[in-house]
């Protein structure tokens, strides 16, 4: 009798572990990817709970992440991302990790995709696709995987430097940006109320882009026409607004 309680003691040890495992499941649209491609990731955190996060990092050939993105849970754990392979990237495999916690455990699983060819670009498209950090908005939010933090890089990596046209703004973007960025986010760590500030202005600005979520940027005409629509915006909020309203409030008090 001992025997058999030890037997099924043993056989219900080497059954738990199995049975309660968390697993990532990754599936892409294809395997096999030509430059400038869209990859549809659709997936599943087994056990996952709806509101809880995943972590999405991919890498390129050579090990450089080129895209980190944090994606909230659908009801039954699922998850979905795109993203467009860069027409100037490598040709070779590109890894997708993804990284759930579950119950304090940290879990991670990989999918390999291929890029079966690379475009040929000119060398100021290279110079754009090399775009670095957003330093203002990690330091703002806290974070380079804050949510703010990943549209801004989601943007113009995954639209903006998938044109000529979106690759030349980024270049003289970057120029003018990060001459006076480090400063600012050094200012930020330093004192509080300053980054609060910058949050405060910040927030409409990144709020406006979330548009281009819901759209389309497959094509220089709609970069260019989605692009001016929403400086115009943003010179509205920023500018014209205040203006406005200064003016009402003083055409009030001082009539």
């Amino acid at each position: 009798m001992k025997l058999v309680l030890f037997l099924a003691t043993i056989i219900v040890i080497s059954i738990i572990p199995f049975s309660f495992s968390e697993n990532i499941i990754i599936n892409t649209n294809k395997e096999q990817f030509a430059g400038g491609d869209t990859v549809e990731i659709n997936g599943k955190v087994e056990n996952g709970i709806a509101g809880d996060f995943v972590a999405l990092e991919i890498k390129n050939p050579d090990g450089e992440t080129i895209l980190i993105r944090t994606v909230t849970l659908g009801e039954d754990g699922s998850f979905y991302l795109k993203f467009k392979i860069p027409e100037s990237g490598k040709a070779g495999n590109y890894n997708i990790v993804a990284n759930s916690e579950i119950a304090g455990e940290t879990i991670t699983e990989t999918k390999t995709i291929t890029q079966s060819n690379s475009a040929q670009t000119s060398d100021s498209v290279k110079i754009g696709s090399k775009g670095g950090g957003c330093l203002i908005a990690t330091a703002t939010y806290g974070s380079e995987l804050a949510p703010q933090v990943q549209q801004l890089r989601e943007l113009r990596d995954n639209s903006l430097l998938q044109t000529a046209s979106g690759n030349s703004f980024m270049t003289g973007f970057n120029q003018f940006y990060y001459s006076f960025s480090p400063t600012v986010a050094d200012w930020e760590r330093e004192n509080p109320i300053f980054k609060e500030a910058v949050k405060l202005t910040l927030t409409p600005m990144i709020s406006s882009l979330s548009i281009l979520n819901y759209m389309d940027m497959d094509s220089e005409d709609k970069v260019l026409g989605y692009g001016i629509s929403l400086i115009l915006l943003n010179i509205g909020m920023y500018f014209v607004a205040p203006v406005v309203v200064i003016h009402q409030i003083k055409k009030k008090f001082y009539v």
